[in-house]
């Protein structure tokens, strides 16, 4: 593709310890703090088994992780999921997944931003702020506090990726170091403790809760608990802001997959080992809970303010990532002209696809509204796990077929060039995120809602059609005005 005389460009200015901290801040937030002890609520039954469960879920994700890193080394161009999808498997499944993977992450951004006033909530009830935390609980003042913070997260995306790298470094180090604080304490403490205090404070103990092991329960809240480890494909995102990008990227994917998920299964296991799993579970069912909430029981009035405080910093600092790989995405799709060229725009001084960040935030805008109608954030959740799953199934599969595809592009690979090791560990990637998708579909078919648009996938095929129709529409453009689209889709799009 030419580009115009002048245009701006995206800059690369991004290193591995920046690339890393996208993907780590895209990943730990709701994923830890919430998700592994709301669980309970989305998948009953579950019990004393979250955190086999956890570590179930880590699974597809290595693997997913895996086959990004392999054609991020040899595809590093921004909106790298749909670039390696189009270039590897198809045109129109990489955007129409790629599409459905924007819109629920910009569905997640939304539920982020909501979710992210409990934990404001519970800094006001450690700090015995009574009339503050009931205020809090109110649906204007939540609603308001959301939009703000999602706003401000679009605002740090629009001031370039210099300013961006200079926020999200320190606040990955800040994340590590304090959610050290809950794992310590976690540890220091045990459920004979928790009873005491609980029965001191409040005059109740522990609830009794039946539980058997089910198998289908625990892949159930597995294929759940996969969402904790969606964000690391942000670095992918961000390809065309990588520093030695062929090195960089698969770098920084490994170092964010391997360091979360070893920190994840620390967080989990040390919260419920101070906190009993009866508990949790009965909690879940009555309100939102987080884990400092919990854990807020044993400490002292001031620390429990301090870890709550960093949960929600580090709840916040999920957006600003995550806004960078849905705009890059949409960046993507517009430099290659199935999407409408404006959204390619970059901002001459910033640098940044600015057009693309506040569509994105728009977007983003209504995942917030739709936490607040629906009354409960999972449905959010649930909607990005289908999309997620789709979109790393196909990133499996265009590591089997882009070698035949487009082997000039596949030649460039580095990160397991030996196609011997590289295709086995496709097809059992393949293999188990199919299976995953599999299990989520039909919990979300089979569970009993209130009416059809509260059932994830019914929406994300909706989006899937949506993504369709745009996609043949800008196709038929781009035939009419004599582009060669087999031409345009055998090469990378320019840096």
């Amino acid at each position: 593709m030419i580009e115009p005389a002048g245009r701006a460009t995206l800059a690369r200015e991004m290193g591995v310890l920046g690339l890393t901290a996208t993907g780590v801040c895209a990943m730990v937030g709701a994923g830890i703090n919430i998700i592994p002890f709301m669980i309970h609520r989305n998948v009953p039954g579950i019990g004393p088994y979250v955190l086999p469960a956890f570590l179930f879920a880590a699974l597809p994700a290595i693997l997913a992780g895996l086959a990004y890193a392999i054609l991020a080394s040899a595809m590093p161009r921004a909106g790298g999921s749909y670039v390696y999808a189009s270039r590897g498997l198809s045109p129109y499944l990489g955007f129409v997944a790629s599409f459905s993977q924007w819109f629920a992450l910009c569905v997640a951004i939304g539920v982020v931003s909501y979710v992210l006033v409990p934990f404001i909530r519970d800094i006001a009830v450690a700090a015995n702020w009574t009339e503050a935390a009931a205020t809090l609980d109110s649906s204007p003042v939540r609603l308001t506090i959301s939009l703000g913070v999602l706003w401000a997260a679009v605002i740090a995306n629009l001031r370039g990726i210099v300013f961006y790298q200079r926020l999200i470094v320190p606040l990955m180090f800040l994340t590590f170091a304090l959610g050290g604080v809950v794992i310590v304490a976690g540890f220091w403490f045990g459920a004979g403790d928790f009873a005491a205090a609980l029965m001191a404070r409040e005059g109740r103990g522990i609830p009794d809760v039946p539980s058997t092991f089910a198998p289908w329960t625990f892949v159930s809240a597995s294929a759940v608990l996969f969402a904790s480890f969606i964000g690391f494909d942000a670095i992918a995102q961000a390809g065309g802001e990588a520093r030695q990008p062929g090195r960089s990227l698969p770098l920084a994917i490994g170092l964010a997959v391997g360091s979360v998920a070893l920190f994840y299964l620390l967080f989990t296991a040390a919260v419920y080992h101070a906190v009993p799993w009866q508990y949790v579970a009965d909690e879940a069912l009555r309100r939102d809970v987080t884990a400092p909430g919990l854990l807020g029981r044993l400490l002292p009035p001031f620390w429990t303010v301090v870890i709550v405080s960093a949960a929600a910093v580090a709840l916040a600092k999920d957006l600003p990532a995550m806004l960078l790989a849905t705009s890059r995405l949409m960046f993507a799709w517009a430099e290659d002209g199935i999407f409408p060229r404006a959204v390619a725009a970059v901002h001459p001084r910033h640098r940044t696809p600015h057009v693309a960040v506040l569509a994105s935030g728009v977007m983003a805008t209504m995942g917030v509204l739709g936490s607040h109608l629906a009354g409960d954030f999972f449905l959010g959740v649930d909607i990005l796990v289908t999309a997620m799953l789709v979109n790393f199934l196909l990133m499996a599969v265009s590591v089997l077929t882009l070698p035949s595809r487009n082997p000039g592009i596949a030649s460039a690979i580095t990160v397991l060039p030996n196609a011997s090791i590289r295709v086995p560990l496709a097809m059992l990637a393949t293999v188990v995120i199919a299976g995953f998708l599999a299990v989520h579909t039909i919990k979300d078919l089979t569970a009993v809602t209130a009416a059809w648009y509260f059932r994830s996938t019914w929406l994300w095929a909706g989006v899937m059609s949506a993504g369709t129709v745009i996609y043949w529409r800008e196709v038929r453009k781009l035939k009419a005005a004599g582009v060669d689209l087999r031409a345009r889709f055998a090469a990378l799009p320019p840096e």
